[in-house]
């Protein structure tokens, strides 16, 4: 393939470039300049952004469809759909579900992976499942089924493991509960990244996680102990220890948008990756929908079970980054890094996705000036997105 040069207003990890350039072949970022070094054009996208590809850390579903399906179809339909809102790269998510029906999900994710075609652009890529369940607290469970909630004994860990076939990237667990050590200890040998969630840890549990190899809080400020002035919590964890991860929706509904920005002013935009948790209600309209086997209502937007408590999501990344602007006053690279930059980091991935830099792959998002996409190039391919979903 011939080497391809796009023009806009790049957004880079420090800075805009306007009237920038990327010179893009097999797939590969070669460099990147400004446009006056006298290269043609090969795709110009005038004053439009061009973005580091969103990464998706953490989602269910959309369209109607849900990692839970366990089926191709499902998967693939999601693949195209976020790539829609500039997603270039996700981890499907699953629910706290029967082992037989997560092992399903899970073997599903391996076998899209497998099967992935370098030359279809207009899907964002699977790099790889995370575990949501059934490994945590059943009074943290948020929209978790509890009938399927467990212990993390040797048998279950095992077996999923062996669905996944190394396709597994990050675990959500409760580390106070029985057997959480040892499941640790077993699935970072596995090079799978622990995240906290669901859970009812102490301050000092949770940092006892952490020193364990837990590098990851599963949305940041849900389902898990709060911040208290004599009881830190999770969320106090997650404040404290400079080198986690954390989740975060930012729908303003999950967490208020102050303190939204607490938590970047404390942990920096290189610890606090963007998510959507979306679920299959995203891109729907209002009405019930199913989340793990349990009726969700959806009203204005807002996912519910019935009791009122948060059933995921119906955020998507392009409008979770308008979000983080609007909603945070966070600066245009700052709020790309955290939906691209970050979330590469945080799967180990940090040294070839999720920025616009020589070497890395030519995963990118156009948007226009009012940060709606336009198009996505994935692994060097050029897809236009005719109108948001």
């Amino acid at each position: 393939m011939p080497a391809q040069v796009l023009q806009g207003t790049l957004i880079l990890p420090d800075r805009l470039l306007n009237d920038g350039q990327i010179v893009v072949e097999e797939g590969i970022i070669q460099e990147v300049v400004e446009a006056d070094r006298g290269y043609d054009s090969t795709l110009d996208f005038g004053d439009s952004f061009i973005a580091p590809g969103f990464i998706d850390l953490h989602v269910h579903g959309i369209a109607g469809v849900d990692t839970m399906d366990g089926s191709q179809e499902s998967l693939s339909l999601m693949a195209e759909r976020f790539a829609a809102h500039g997603v270039t790269g996700f981890l499907p998510t699953t629910m706290t579900a029967s082992l037989e029906a997560t092992t399903q999900a899970i073997g599903q994710v391996h076998a899209a992976m497998s099967e992935q075609k370098p030359h279809v652009p207009s899907r964002a890529r699977i790099l790889g499942a995370h575990l949501e369940g059934p490994w945590i607290s059943p009074q943290f469970k948020g929209a978790q089924n509890e009938s399927f909630v467990t212990l993390p004994e040797e048998a279950s860990v095992r077996a999923i493991l062996d669905a996944a076939e190394g396709a597994l990237r990050i675990v959500t667990l409760a580390p106070e509960m029985p057997g959480a050590d040892l499941a640790i200890r077993r699935l970072l040998q596995e090079s799978v990244w622990i995240s906290i969630g669901h859970s009812g840890a102490t301050y000092e549990q949770a940092l006892q996680a952490i020193d364990l190899g837990a590098s990851h809080i599963t949305h940041c400020f849900n389902a898990m102990t709060g911040l208290n002035h004599r009881n830190p919590g999770v969320a106090g964890a997650a404040l404290m220890s400079g080198d986690v991860f954390a989740e975060l929706i930012a729908d303003g509904l999950h967490v208020h948008p102050d303190v939204m920005r607490l938590l970047i002013r404390v942990k920096g935009r290189e610890r606090v990756m963007l998510i959507t948790d979306s679920m299959s209600a995203s891109e729907r309209p209002d009405g019930r929908y199913d989340l793990g086997g349990q009726e969700v209502v959806v009203r204005g937007g807002e996912a519910r079970l019935h009791d009122g408590t948060l059933a995921g999501s119906t955020l998507v990344m392009d409008q979770g980054l308008r979000n983080l602007i609007h909603l945070c006053r966070m600066p245009l690279v700052d709020a790309v890094y955290m939906a691209s930059s970050t979330p590469a980091m945080a799967i180990g991935m940090g040294t070839t996705k999720g920025k616009i830099r020589t070497g890395y792959d030519a995963d990118l998002t156009i948007m226009d000036a009012q940060l709606l996409p336009q198009a996505i190039m994935i692994d060097g391919n050029v897809f236009l997105i005719d109108a948001p979903g």
